[in-house]
């Protein structure tokens, strides 16, 4: 039997997947959880075989609950699945330790058969995203001026970015005048839509 957590913050997603799964005879789902900090809690409490990850839910995203769990516990294969299936999203999922990686809109049996791959040590990545994925420009920014660009996507005035990153106010400036003129914005604020929308950040 394999032993499957669910991480996702939509309870009416989360509900549905478990009941779908449960209806293999192979597969059991052990554990939820509506955020990231639950769901690596619970990964430690409940050892699953397999960990089925949301991307984008409140505390650490997908990407830091996928590095995480391959950290402290690595016999648990992570599977992204996502709404925001972007190339770039693939690559990062993949260089946090993901061994899957699934968009929401899959066919119903499909993430049933991705589980049963990673946890049979295979890798799952949706063909198409992955062709997607050959085509995609590399980030033009650093990881500092990503960092910051980050910091900076909720519009929080440079003293308070300087703050929370351990910059100087001018430090923060530039990485900012860097990731705008960078990549072609006019603004910060559409420098961030940019890098979101490329799966950057």
């Amino acid at each position: 039997m394999i032993r499957v957590l669910l991480a996702d913050d939509e309870e009416l997603i989360r509900a549905a997947l478990a009941a779908l799964l449960d209806l293999e005879e192979d597969l059991t789902v052990v554990a939820q959880a509506a955020d990231g900090s639950a769901a690596v809690t619970a990964a430690l409490a409940h050892r699953p075989d397999v960990a089925v990850v949301d991307l984008s839910m409140p505390g650490p995203d997908g990407f830091q609950v996928a590095a995480e769990l391959t950290r402290v516990l690595p016999t648990c294969a992570v599977v992204i699945l996502t709404g925001q299936g972007r190339p770039a999203h693939l690559a990062r999922a993949l260089a946090a330790g993901a061994r899957g990686f699934l968009p929401k809109g899959a066919p119903g049996g499909a993430l049933a058969d991705v589980i049963r791959r990673v946890h049979s040590g295979d890798r799952y990545v949706d063909p198409a995203l992955a062709a997607d994925a050959l085509t995609i420009p590399p980030c033009p920014l650093t990881p500092r001026e990503l960092d910051t660009l980050r910091l900076a996507e909720d519009g929080a005035p440079v003293a308070l970015i300087a703050r929370r990153a351990h910059l100087s106010s001018g430090t923060v400036r530039n990485y900012l005048a860097a990731a705008v003129q960078k990549l072609g914005a006019t603004s910060r604020a559409e420098a961030a839509r940019t890098a979101r929308d490329n799966g950057w950040l």
